[in-house]
């Protein structure tokens, strides 16, 4: 099989018409989109190999927040490389900082621009996460 496995993005967001408008645009981008509605569907997805190589995060969910996820998330050290994404409507700096502090790497607010979303998930795939200290 010559075929190189697409990048797996996993999507935790409760809108599912947001999740399939997401999935569209990053398939079409040669990604592989795991969708989750919850936290507790997001922790399950990510104990199952291949894990993503991107998690792409509201913050706002119907069981924990999204930032206590990213929370518990960091505290395990097999995802201390995984590569986040704030996807929010939580536009407010204060929210915005403390996302990047907690651990995500990049924060878009939505709306967003579709392109956007796109290189911006193809820019952590190329980088990875981003190194403090």
């Amino acid at each position: 099989m010559s075929e190189q496995r697409k990048p797996r993005i996993l999507v935790v967001d409760d809108d599912v018409a947001l999740q399939k408008l997401i999935a569209v645009l990053l398939e079409h981008a040669g990604m592989e989109v795991v969708a989750a509605p919850n936290a507790a569907a997001a922790a399950q997805a990510l104990k199952a190999p291949p894990l993503p190589e991107v998690l792409v995060l509201d913050l706002m969910l119907p069981d924990v927040s999204g930032l206590e996820f990213l929370r518990q998330l960091r505290s395990k050290d097999a995802f201390n490389d995984l590569p986040v994404l704030i996807l929010s409507a939580l536009a407010d700096p204060d929210q915005i900082r403390n996302g990047l502090q907690i651990g995500a790497d990049r924060y878009l607010t939505k709306p967003y621009l579709a392109n956007n979303l796109v290189s911006t998930v193809q820019d952590l795939l190329r980088t990875g996460r981003r190194k403090t200290g």
